[in-house]
């Protein structure tokens, strides 16, 4: 099925808990909840509809990387922007799989991710990714588009209200 990023919004009331227990916002089968699958069922009909609202979990199927590259250090020895934060992040392979990567975002850190991608622009993604050697050169720039919406809107609402976000890469 591959590798897919997934975001959970909190509380910011509750943050030194989601901090010490990062997992504890996380959804137990986040697939399901994006594509509208019953939980736990192998196979099963999907409304490809998110369970979950779009309030609350943030799904941005593989187009992760993508963002990953496009907030990135143009160059090494620079700094990332402040999104790339939200994106920045591997799996660990392992022999039978990966093992999913965790992070936790407080309401700061979301507030700065907000800002900054207000500051990307759709034409800035259709100048740095066909440049990019680690995304497929056929990439459908409106796939990454879309998505880096999604994510400005995620984070813009959760900024409004002061939340932070566990994300989920696996």
């Amino acid at each position: 099925m591959g590798i897919r990023y997934y975001a959970f919004a909190f509380d910011g009331d509750v943050t030194e808990q989601v901090l010490s227990d990062r997992t504890s916002v996380v959804s137990v089968d986040p697939l399901a909840d994006a594509w509208g699958l019953e939980r736990g069922v192998g196979t099963s009909g999907t409304t490809f509809k998110q369970r979950k609202s779009e309030r609350e979990m943030l799904y941005l199927d593989k187009a992760w990387r993508h963002l990953q590259v496009l907030t990135a250090p143009l160059r090494a020895g620079m700094a990332p922007r402040p999104a790339f934060r939200m994106f920045d992040g591997n799996v660990t392979m392992r022999d039978e799989g990966w093992e999913p990567w965790v992070r936790a975002l407080t309401p700061s850190e979301v507030l700065a991710i907000a800002q900054d991608l207000d500051d990307v622009s759709d034409a800035e993604v259709q100048l740095r990714l066909p440049a990019s050697p680690y995304v497929d050169r056929d990439l459908d720039i409106e796939y990454a588009v879309g998505y880096l919406r999604r994510a400005r809107v995620f984070a813009t609402n959760l900024a409004d209200e002061g939340r932070g976000m566990v994300c989920l890469i696996g």
